[in-house]
């Protein structure tokens, strides 16, 4: 009954922190607000009996990669962003899929989802989030991809490095 009480709250603070998130006309707050929303989620982590996972999301997500989002930010100075009306047409198609959305959950809902079995379910539960089952299914079916996505990253860091690289001319002396 606890953890009912506990995913309801968080999930309401989600939902908030989200609605923040994409409401706010500030890209700081934005940021702050999506951390918010990453807490959420590892809260949620926590809630599936999966606290690696948890320990992930706080400190690979809410941590590394929104602290490069603030630095991104401050640093080109778009802490406002200016309400364009070249994109207008987004408001009208968020309306639609935000309804396909929840037409597909309440579909699911009535219809009854998806069943495990008994001891389906809780063999998948022992496992679940463990270290030794997100690397073994890393490793075994997602090898590739995974040293694809190293590959991008590294050549998206050597781009960054290249373009702000300062050309300065050498200077001849005689």
């Amino acid at each position: 009954m606890a953890g009912l009480i506990i995913f309801v709250i968080v999930g309401v603070i989600a939902v908030v922190a989200a609605l923040g998130m994409l409401l706010s006309n500030n890209a700081v707050h934005s940021a702050l607000y999506l951390i918010l929303n990453f807490v959420c989620v590892a809260i949620f982590y926590l809630l599936l009996n999966a606290p690696f996972l948890a320990m992930v999301q706080i400190t690979v997500y809410a941590g590394a990669i929104m602290v490069l989002f603030l630095f991104v930010i401050m640093l080109l100075g778009a802490e406002q962003v200016p309400l364009s009306s070249s994109l207008r047409w987004q408001m009208p198609l968020g309306v639609v899929m935000a309804l396909a959305l929840l037409g597909t959950a309440a579909y699911a809902i009535i219809s009854g989802g998806v069943t495990l079995a008994p001891q389906e379910l809780a063999s998948e539960a022992e496992a679940f989030g463990s270290p030794f089952q997100i690397g073994d299914v890393l490793f075994q079916n997602y090898l590739f991809p995974f040293e694809l996505t190293s590959v991008l990253l590294l050549v998206a860091m050597i781009g960054a490095i290249v373009l702000t690289k300062d050309e300065q001319p050498k200077k001849e002396t005689d």
